[in-house]
């Protein structure tokens, strides 16, 4: 064989070693109900659940309690089954956090708690143009 054959398959195998590797540290999308079911089979992988904040009759983020230092903070959300479920974040609150439409937290649950390591949050429409300026 060519030295630049071996090469290339010791470069091919690299490659799918690394993609085998990285796919396994890659969390996966569930509901709160799922991702408890997953930590107490002793699956302590980090997930992903989507939802939104919870609100009141008039509108308002309800279920946000800081922390008194402000350096972590618990939130209510639910998620797209319906359940809510309170989840705690040791950092503190993201700027626009109560304006989000859709809220997205990694990690995974402690007994009864969700821990978020980290929030992805969907901007609101708010940074959407609503009118188109005619005048060029």
């Amino acid at each position: 064989m060519k030295r630049s054959h071996i090469i290339g398959i010791v470069l091919i195998a690299a490659a799918i070693g690394i993609i085998i590797s990285t796919a396994g540290d890659a969390s996966t999308y569930v509901s709160f109900e799922d991702a408890y079911v997953m930590a107490k089979n002793g699956d302590s992988k980090s997930i992903h659940v989507v939802g939104e904040l919870t609100h009141d009759a008039s509108g308002e983020v309800t279920g946000i309690y800081p922390s008194p230092n402000k350096l972590s903070f618990r939130f209510i959300m639910q998620d797209e089954k319906g359940k809510k479920q309170e989840v705690y974040y040791n950092e503190p609150m993201p700027a626009d956090f109560t304006r989000s439409e859709k809220v997205v937290v990694i990690g995974s649950y402690h007994d009864d708690l969700f821990v978020a390591d980290k929030i992805l949050m969907k901007c609101p429409s708010k940074y959407q143009e609503t009118t188109v300026n005619a005048e060029m």
